[in-house]
């Protein structure tokens, strides 16, 4: 098996940047572009080599997307897109956030050019980006899994192969589905906790150590809910292409519409 040397991130947004950071200090050869050229001189303070996509793709062992969005994620590997110069055995990982059917439409329509599409979604948030104590699902074939794992292990704590291609992004939306549906919860409960005169942070403690404990709750105060609205409607679209009902996750996508705004804020919840 070919050791991979050379690593590009094409993102290096809140998570991209310090998975940027971690990869240059194990070694490895990083090279980067985003749309944003004033990224430039912390990217390079990092260690890694600024460039543009399209070079990033012809030079680079493996690439990580580390985009925000779905459209941006086609729009690097739809047809002439700067991704598709990548070369023969070239593996491309997809950390975003995405419809499982976009990573699968591309690994078949990419087959033939030898570029090895897996998604590798993350979890655990930013801190834990920084620390390099993400948790990495991965989609593709063992093969290609092995590969891959020196590179998702110099961000990783935690690295879970899920199956084949598609099956990582699954693993991520019933990841977010779960955290979303703890986050509208634990302001139900405190809220109310607070309505009836407990005292509310002495009481989150408490809950991390009795059965209603959950990573939201422990993480309380600092979600800023800015995936929210398009974590659930990946849900929403994964629910109709299978066809089954998830009418919690219909309720929470419409809570968190309202709540992303006036979040924390116990006083104001309910009225």
């Amino acid at each position: 098996m070919r050791a991979i040397e050379r690593v590009g991130v094409v993102g290096a947004g809140r998570m991209g940047l310090p998975i940027v950071g971690h990869l240059a200090r194990k070694g490895f050869s990083v090279l980067v572009s985003d749309l944003n050229a004033a990224k430039r001189a912390t990217v390079e303070g990092l260690g890694a080599h600024w460039s543009d996509t399209t070079a990033v793709a012809r030079s680079a062992d493996v690439i990580l997307v580390c985009v925000g969005f779905d459209v941006d994620v086609q729009t690097l590997l739809d047809e002439g897109g700067p991704l598709r110069a990548a070369k023969r055995g070239t593996i491309v990982a997809i950390l975003a956030t995405v419809n499982p059917k976009t990573v699968q439409r591309f690994a078949t329509e990419l087959a033939d050019s030898g570029i090895v599409i897996v998604d590798a979604p993350v979890c655990r948030g930013g801190p834990a980006a920084d620390a390099g104590k993400l948790l990495s699902f991965v989609g593709g074939t063992p093969e290609t899994v092995a590969r891959l794992t020196p590179v998702l292990s110099a961000y990783s704590a935690d690295i879970v192969h899920t199956g084949g291609v598609g099956t990582a992004q699954v693993a991520k939306a019933v990841n977010n589905l779960i955290m979303w549906a703890c986050l509208v919860a634990d302001h139900e409960g405190l809220a109310l906790a607070q309505r009836h005169g407990v005292d509310v942070e002495a009481l989150r403690k408490a809950l991390l150590m009795s059965s209603a404990a959950n990573g939201a709750l422990e993480n309380w105060g600092n979600q800023t809910m800015a995936w929210a609205q398009d974590d659930m409607a990946i849900v929403a679209e994964m629910a109709d292409d299978c066809g089954i009902s998830l009418p919690q996750a219909g309720i929470v996508r419409e809570i968190c519409r309202t709540l992303k705004a006036r979040r924390y804020q116990l006083d104001d919840y309910g009225r």
